[in-house]
């Protein structure tokens, strides 16, 4: 009987439904498999019609991206007429390669690409004579050259004064965001000093998180990922916390209000609270007041200073939100492109790792103010980047013109090693090999003294060092040596005298 049941439980499909599922996939199949051919269709053609028309090898992609643009954004799909536009495409790019073959040998290849890509796009959208051609590659070049370093510069020396300079105008000043107290940006000199100190944690940390598609043009869905963001403590809910020392009792009451501003519920605040060890079992809602949360406090803080250590303490437990991050700030903002509205978030507070973590955050487009977060997140590359934009940000914001060079070479000393380093003693300084030149830096005597114990030697090849000792500089014409021999020169003499 149970073999009968059993088998009269497994009922099968009947022969026609299966045909049916099996025509269903097929045709689902021949759909996905006609829908990659219709997407693959323009670069099919446009590939066939620049194989049978020759382009200089460097302008080929341009010429493929020029012409897509024409098959898929501005509907042009003949064949005859791609074959035209291509036509002129070859006679353009041989018209700009041979204006740029001749400075091929005065700049770098990328360059050299660069040149020939922009120039391409400029034509084509413009049109240019031989004699505009010439003038743009000549101006280029000129740029090129008028910005290599000489040999023997001292670089260092200039992106220091380049940067000291104008740093003694900065105002000491930070920027606040309006109707918010407690959101403030350092910025100015004490901003500048946080940055090349390697400062472990900003004195303001900021984040400015971007939404994907889905949140950033909704203001409920962008205030959602928000309010996943931003920590909420028990403090933040909470109106009143009174402790009955009689039955040793503690009362929260909950604010309404801010339950429903940080998206709370009152279960969600006893789901919390419960999962802590020493208060399950201990945590109950008032039948009298359904906003009044009644936890028993525990015997080993029976005495009145305990329970109130016990409250405070019970107070900071974290609800939701993200370690670090105690305001976020919705921000709207124009697109300038679109003129569509949308939303960004700024925060009090950062942790990069976990916001980039967060449904609804755009990953790439997270930007922090802490360095030392984005190294221990993105890496060293990362560091260097976000230090030079800081930097350079921060003295723009001072109307202070210094270029980009001077900073990128501070951000490459202070990152070379694999980790961000401050300009200091206990940085970049510090690690000199010469001894004269710590020694000129800070703390002379004691620096003198370490090297004195372990009798380090001092090779005198730097600039500090030469100049202490009164030697000329290995820098500009110093660091060329010329000698000369009389013997030669006097019968070189002699002969010229016959």
């Amino acid at each position: 009987m149970k073999g009968e049941g059993s088998k009269k439980g497994k009922a099968k499909r009947p022969t026609g439904e299966k045909e049916v599922s099996t025509v269903r996939v097929k045709t689902a199949v021949s759909k996905a498999g006609e829908i990659l051919e219709k997407i693959s269709e323009p670069y099919k053609v446009v590939s066939e019609v620049l194989s049978e028309v020759k382009i200089h090898s460097e302008l080929v992609d341009e010429a493929k991206r020029q012409l897509l643009n024409l098959y898929v954004f501005q509907g042009v799909t003949q064949r005859d007429i791609l074959v035209r536009e291509a036509l002129r495409f070859r006679e353009v790019s041989s018209r700009i390669k041979e204006a740029a073959e001749v400075v091929k040998d005065y700049v770098p290849e990328s360059i050299y690409n660069e040149i020939l890509t922009s120039l391409f796009r400029t034509y084509i959208r413009h049109g240019l004579s031989e004699s505009e051609l010439a003038s743009i590659v000549d101006d280029c070049v000129r740029i090129y050259l008028d910005s290599i370093v000489d040999p023997g510069e001292p670089v260092g020396t200039v992106a220091a004064q380049s940067i000291g300079e104008p740093g003694t105008q900065m105002t000491l000043r930070t920027f606040h965001f309006a109707g918010v107290r407690e959101l403030n940006v350092t910025l100015g000199l004490p901003r500048l000093i946080e940055l090349v100190d390697a400062k472990r944690v900003p004195e303001t940390p900021i984040m400015e998180i971007h939404l994907d598609e889905r949140h950033r043009y909704d203001e409920m869905r962008a205030r959602e990922v928000a309010r996943r963001i931003e920590l909420t403590v028990l403090e933040n809910v909470t109106k009143t916390a009174d402790i009955d020392l009689s039955e040793m009792k503690l009362a929260i009451e909950l604010d309404p209000e801010m339950l429903y501003d940080k998206g709370l519920t009152q279960d969600d605040i006893l789901k919390t609270l419960s999962k802590s060890k020493s208060l399950a079992g201990r945590v109950a809602l008032s039948a009298d007041d359904p906003n009044t949360v009644l936890i028993d406090i525990p015997k080993n803080y029976s005495d009145i200073i305990k329970a109130q250590k016990f409250r405070d303490r019970l107070l900071r437990l974290r609800i939701k939100g993200v370690k670090g991050i105690k305001k976020v700030i919705l921000q709207r903002r124009r697109d300038q492109e679109s003129g569509k509205e949308y939303y960004v978030l700024i925060t009090s507070g950062s942790n990069l790792d976990v916001v980039l973590k967060i449904e609804g955050v755009d990953p790439g487009k997270v930007r922090t103010n802490s360095v030392h977060e984005i190294e221990s997140v993105l890496g060293i590359e990362a560091a260097r980047e976000a230090l030079i934009r800081e930097i350079k940000n921060t003295l723009n914001e001072q109307g202070l013109d210094v270029d980009l060079r001077h900073v990128m070479l501070v951000a490459d000393m202070m990152t070379r090693s694999g980790a961000v380093r401050p300009i200091g003693r206990h940085g970049v300084v510090g690690e000199k090999p010469s001894v004269l030149a710590r020694a000129a830096f800070e703390v002379t005597v004691k620096n003198l003294f370490d090297a004195s114990i372990r009798g380090e030697t001092d090779q005198v090849v730097g600039v500090a060092e030469n100049i202490i000792i009164g030697q000329l500089a290995p820098i500009g014409t110093a660091l060329v040596e010329l000698k000369m021999n009389p013997t030669k020169i006097k019968s070189l003499v002699e002969r010229e005298g016959r």
